[in-house]
């Protein structure tokens, strides 16, 4: 199960199951779209709403809802997700589907087939399943059951069509009933044309439950007034509800509430977009003038914060966030006596700012978030050049002095005693490449080799998501200043150390890889043009597996890299990888339509290259259903739409395995 995915949805049911104030909600569990839901195998129930109409809060409430009623039937299969609007680093649609299936099977009194074999066909190697075969285990996992229920919150905020194609087809093929939320997004709308729907939108009475609900002792006697005025100035939105709530906070005679509260009608949000978006940015104006008129420390305080929410590359914990604002640039060790006591963070930011159940920091609404990210500029117009700068100086403590750790068991201890660590190695290439000037720091920590090699390791150990075991054995030693640069795409960095003129070009890892194979596995343009200028790079250089840059980008579709090591004439573009498969080979797998057409151009491309497994690009293309690339592939008139693999398959019998419509009708010629 832990293989499947390590994300746990039931913690953050438990989390937003718990913010709910009891009783609310209800008016939606006795309506009759939801009851006739209920009783319906196969149906879709598409719950839009306005952002911070409670969305979130309801869908765990359904998710109660349906766990009670069927608590001791093991025939129904229960499973739910909650999109996150932060980046969708960890929550792609393969992530997704791979919670979902974890839930469904762990609802089962032993493993099923399917998901045994999926593990099996992959932990060896060291793969991920593609998202097909993620698909048929649960379409398989799904038909044990009698009924499937599949809740789905903030559709908006995640890869919605792929993931939505998937929920209609287990409706379709095994009858399951699907559950989802999103804001008014036409493109999500649209999806769920002549299916039931209705909208969430907080009651007035359910508003007015949650204020009584939160409402702070010294208001007593106002009580009545203030959940009048407010539940009619929100609109049914709940978290405005609550913004407006503490907005009250520093209002200390019944005259100053009763003229916030006449402020709070001025400002409705009624049903206008631009007006709402207008609104909402007051409120968090209107918070930021009450952080900015703190006393000094508190409002230096409440704008780190700030800052580090709206800029990290993905949530940080009140462990991590402690950390980072502890260090100052020029620190050689962290100071335990700078570090911040997690209530203070939190009560410096005027209530934008929570602490949830698994410890992440977070804005209390993805509102606050979208303003402050649209808004970095004027608020937090350096940010990523402090950021990056602390996340260096972290990187270049004593402690990491020793370089790369010899075994599993150092290496887990230097995690733990060092909880910054982790997002340091990982997100201070990010950060430096949005600078526009490169701090010293920087280019000092990317000359010294042993912290070089600790933050490497960190880097590579994550990166193999939950690969946690043989740290020491799995990440790539030998990784210099220049390999980092060009991994992140760090142009400045790049640059600066080429013209140091003291760094090898052609530098391996120990995993193969030289800093051209980063940058073209990651699609840095740039960066790649600036290893070429050089005329020293062995452009055809191989990684431990065989790959070249031509290979590694094709893989990726990264076109404009593709492109920039064809126009250099001396790309060996028939190279193949251990696996004997070509850069068309990749790219024809991949479906990436422009780059296939880049190779097919050159005239210079073996079209019926087999790999092992006897495969050719067209197969591969064909089981991979990518129409698009199958028609280019045959419009050369050099393929062989009957060539096997070594299993005596032919691209017509992949994509018919894998139900590939399109791609039959192409192949049936």
């Amino acid at each position: 199960m832990e293989w499947l995915t390590q994300s746990d949805s039931a913690l953050q049911q438990q989390d937003f199951l718990r913010r709910r104030q009891p009783g609310t909600g209800q008016w939606f569990l006795d309506s009759e779209e939801y009851r006739a839901w209920l009783q319906t195998a196969g149906e879709t129930l598409f719950c839009p709403g306005i952002p911070g109409s409670g969305k979130t809060i309801l869908t765990s409430i359904v998710v109660d809802d349906i766990t009670t009623r069927f608590r001791n039937d093991d025939s129904v299969g229960i499973a739910y997700v909650y999109c996150n609007f932060r980046p969708a680093d960890r929550q792609n649609t393969e992530d997704l589907v791979m919670s979902l299936l974890k839930q469904l099977a762990q609802g089962q009194p032993s493993l099923p087939e399917s998901v045994k074999s999926l593990y099996d066909r992959h932990v060896k190697r060291q793969t991920r399943p593609s998202f097909d075969e993620i698909s048929g285990a649960i379409q398989s996992v799904a038909t044990i059951f009698s009924r499937v229920f599949l809740i789905i919150d903030a559709l908006d905020e995640c890869h919605q069509s792929k993931l939505l194609t998937e929920m209609f087809n287990l409706s379709a093929k095994r009858g399951a009933n699907v559950f989802v939320t999103s804001r008014f997004i036409p493109e999500v709308t649209e999806m769920f044309d002549r299916r039931t729907y209705l909208e969430i939108r907080a009651s007035k009475r359910d508003i007015e439950m949650y204020l009584e609900g939160n409402m702070p002792q010294k208001f007593h006697q106002l009580q009545d007034e203030i959940k009048t005025s407010i539940s009619d100035a929100v609109d049914g939105m709940f978290r405005l509800a609550d913004i407006y709530l503490r907005s009250l906070d520093d209002k200390i005679t019944p005259r100053e509430v009763r003229n916030a509260l006449a402020r709070l009608q001025k400002q409705s949000p009624g049903s206008g977009g631009d007006e709402r978006i207008q609104i909402l940015s007051q409120v968090y104006e209107h918070a930021m003038e009450r952080i900015d008129g703190q006393m000094s420390g508190f409002k230096q305080l409440a704008r780190s914060v700030l800052s580090w929410i709206t800029c990290a590359k993905r949530p940080l914990t009140a462990l991590e966030l402690q950390h980072a604002l502890a260090v100052n640039v020029g620190d050689t060790r962290l100071d335990e006596e700078n570090l911040s006591r997690i209530e203070d963070m939190i009560s410096v930011c005027a209530g934008l700012v929570t602490v949830d159940k698994e410890s992440i920091v977070r804005f209390v609404h993805y509102t606050a978030q979208e303003y402050f990210q649209q808004t970095q500029q004027r608020w937090f117009s350096d940010a990523n050049n402090h950021i990056a700068s602390i996340c260096v100086t972290y990187l270049s403590f004593i402690v990491f002095e020793s370089g790369y750790c010899q075994s599993d068991d150092e290496f887990k201890e230097r995690l733990r005693l060092n909880p910054f660590y982790d997002y340091a190695a990982h997100n201070w290439g990010y950060h430096a490449r949005e600078t526009l000037t490169l701090r010293g720091e920087v280019i000092d920590f990317l000359q010294d080799q042993k912290k070089v090699e600790a933050s490497s390791q960190a880097l590579s150990v994550v990166e193999r998501e939950s690969a946690y075991l043989n740290y020491s054995r799995a990440s790539p030693r030998r990784m210099t200043g220049l390999h980092l640069a060009a991994y992140f795409g760090v142009e400045k960095a790049v640059n600066a150390l080429l013209l140091t003129g003291k760094v090898d070009v052609n530098s391996k890892s120990n995993s193969g890889q030289t800093p051209l194979l980063y940058a073209a596995e990651r699609g840095h343009e740039a960066v790649v043009k600036l290893l070429l200028d050089t005329g020293k790079v062995d452009i055809n250089s191989k990684s431990n597996s065989g790959r070249t840059p031509l290979l590694y980008a094709a893989e990726r579709g990264h076109e404009a890299v593709v492109k920039l090591l064809l126009d250099t004439g001396k790309v060996d573009i028939e190279s193949k990888d251990d696996s004997g498969r070509t850069p068309l080979s990749w790219a024809a797998g991949s479906g990436h339509e422009a780059v296939v057409k880049l190779l097919l151009d050159t005239g210079k491309v073996d079209v019926e290259s087999k790999d092992e497994s006897g495969q050719t690009p067209l197969s591969w293309a064909a089981e991979s259903g990518h129409e698009a690339v199958v028609k280019l592939l045959l419009d050369t008139g050099k393929v062989d739409i009957n060539s096997k693999s070594t299993s005596g398959r032919t691209p017509l019998s992949y994509a018919a395995e894998r139900g590939h419509e399109a791609v039959v009708k192409l192949l049936q010629v």
